[in-house]
């Protein structure tokens, strides 16, 4: 602990956190790139923390769309057997929220079989 405390204490003397946050908001932009950070702390030991990433929710995936005709046909096959084994149908909740409900278990996990 002393160790980084005499760490944070060296850094804060060369780069006071104004200057780092300065420096980092000079740096290029891109229209697909998003950073999000912040600094806490007091003169003498602080943290600056800054992530960069691609625009948008980092919980939502891009899938690869088929490139060939073939590929494209195995996906329509699988979506038919899964859509026919497991009849989704999509209802409120007492909340009001929509559900999607499936007759068949792990369908909620895209089981075909």
């Amino acid at each position: 602990m002393v160790s980084v405390f005499s760490r944070a204490k060296t850094f804060s003397a060369f780069a006071p956190p104004a200057l780092v946050v300065a420096a980092l908001s000079l740096t290029a932009a891109h229209a697909d790139t998003l950073g999000v950070g912040g600094c806490v702390g007091s003169p003498g030991a602080f943290n600056c923390v800054v992530r960069f990433g691609t625009a948008g929710d980092p919980f939502v995936r891009t899938v690869p769309q088929p490139a060939t005709d073939e590929e494209r046909d195995r996906a329509a096959s699988r979506d038919r057997k899964w859509i026919d084994r497991c009849h989704p149908t999509i209802a409120q909740d007492r909340y009001g929220v929509p559900r999607y409900h499936y007759v068949a278990a792990g369908c909620e996990f895209g089981v075909i079989e």
